[in-house]
């Protein structure tokens, strides 16, 4: 058997190839979008795919079926509650997909999502003990998926709590404990909210460990994995429904186009919101009007899903020569309106300098000053609830990131205001959002909550 896993730090995403090493035959499981390389190793290991499974319809990132299906040939899998506008196989509990010995099983899993199903993968067709369990969404290591995704579209986070005690502590827990967890998401993913950094762990040890598989019932376990979960970034929905939907595929060209300083400024003026991927220090130093810094080494793709809209026409400055790792992360959650990209962004910029204009950014000690000054600012906490819960500053507003585009209107216009987050990297998303909604007298907090702490930790021991 080969059994690879491709985990995405960035979208904290784990997505899978099985085969079977006699016939050649192989199936992805949870493909992302941008599917080389999955096929550069099928290729390379004389393999050919024959299925994709999707285990649910992912609200995160948009799943690469229809690309693998549209250059291999494969069909298209999902639990037998999918409904979907492109042709797909059904599977059902217990069905079983054999690739020659390598043998897959259908286990009907719902909770996250109603159509939810694991596959079990049988090294050889009558092995009693699977070697392993992709279990989707469904369990995760040192968590379970959050059943409150689809409360927009009528399914009550009850309901699904309720199926997911079943798939959880009926089904999969009555798994032998040598079998082998396999999840699609580790930590930092917004869909569950205690998640390990393993990438992979045994149902033993998700009995012993995993706070939602203690013995418990159904209503308090449906009480624990609904309470504290975070706020889901916006674009979750636009990608589970494109993910039932016959979408475009995905053009590597797209949003390719490099864009000279007069060209800039002709796809701005027609709409286009100019995303900046650069550092938040190389925003702060200098950037365009109302650019939105989103910095292209951290959680790229989900926070400019969070501070963007998927129908927006996007114009990129990204750090020099990364343009296409912008374009290939913001393609991955559907974003695909790019109209160009600004060539040498180091020269070009010089030649915007017209436009240009520096972030307002405060340190812990000027922001104590000016708290205590005569009009203080009024200031927002952009952290998540959890995180707030550890300790915040007196009389700061707190609105999470995920929830600031929606909430904008809750934040007074009488006073200059100062963002913070934990470090500074959110505050700097958080402040450029707000100016490009056309606040004016906006400042972000140079090391966040951090620095807020060191400051004041010191000023009580000195």
């Amino acid at each position: 058997m080969i059994f690879s896993q491709y985990y995405l730090d960035c979208l904290s995403q784990a997505s899978y190839l099985i085969a079977d090493e006699t016939t050649g035959q192989a199936v992805i499981v949870d493909p992302r979008r941008d599917v080389d390389e999955y096929l550069a190793d099928a290729t390379a290991r004389g393999l050919t795919v024959v299925g994709v499974i999707n285990t649910h319809f992912h609200a995160d990132f948009l799943a690469g079926h229809l690309e693998l299906a549209a250059r291999t040939g494969a069909w298209i899998g999902y639990g037998h509650r999918a409904e979907t506008e492109y042709p797909i196989r059904h599977l059902t509990d217990g069905e079983r997909v054999s690739l020659g010995d390598v043998t897959l099983q259908i286990m009907e899993t719902p909770g996250h999502t109603p159509e939810s199903i694991s596959v079990l993968v049988h090294e050889r067709a009558d092995d009693e003990t699977p070697y392993g369990v992709l279990t989707g969404d469904a369990l995760f290591i040192g968590d379970v998926g959050r059943p409150d995704l689809l409360a927009s579209v009528g399914v009550t986070a009850e309901d699904l709590g309720a199926m997911l005690y079943d798939s959880v502590h009926r089904k999969l827990m009555a798994l032998p404990d040598q079998v082998r967890v396999f999840p699609a998401h580790g930590a930092g993913s917004a869909c569950g909210k205690n998640l390990s950094t393993e990438k992979q762990s045994t149902i033993g040890t998700q009995r012993l460990t995993n706070y939602a598989c203690q013995p418990m019932d159904q209503e308090t376990f449906v009480r624990i994995v609904t309470a504290g979960q975070s706020v889901a970034p916006a674009y979750f929905g636009h990608d589970a429904a494109l993910n039932r939907q016959d979408h475009p595929l995905l053009d590597r060209t797209n949003g390719a186009r490099p864009l000279c300083p007069e060209s800039f400024r002709e796809v701005r003026s027609a709409g286009a919101v100019v995303l900046d991927a650069r550092s938040t220090q190389d925003f702060g130093a200098g950037h365009i009007r109302g650019a939105v810094n989103v910095p292209v080494d951290g959680r790229f793709a989900e926070q400019a899903g969070t501070v963007l809209t998927p129908d927006s026409t996007i114009a990129i400055i990204a750090p020099q020569d990364r343009e296409d790792e912008v374009i290939t992360r913001l393609a991955r959650i559907g974003f695909d309106h790019i109209a160009g990209y600004l060539r040498n962004p180091g020269n070009a910029l010089a030649a915007l300098a017209d436009d240009l204009t520096p972030a307002s950014r405060l340190t812990a000690d000027q922001l104590r000053t000016a708290l205590a000054g005569e009009r203080p600012p009024t200031l927002l906490d952009v952290r998540t609830c959890g995180e707030r819960e550890t300790g915040f500053i007196e009389g700061s507003l707190h609105i999470a990131l995920a929830e600031l585009p929606a909430r904008l209107d809750e934040i007074p216009t009488d006073r200059p205001l100062v963002v913070h987050c934990a470090s500074g990297h959110r505050s700097s998303i958080a402040a450029s959002l707000l100016r490009h909604r056309g606040r004016a007298d906006v400042s972000d907090l140079l090391g966040g909550y951090n620095a807020w702490e060191t400051l004041t930790h010191a000023a009580r021991t000195s």
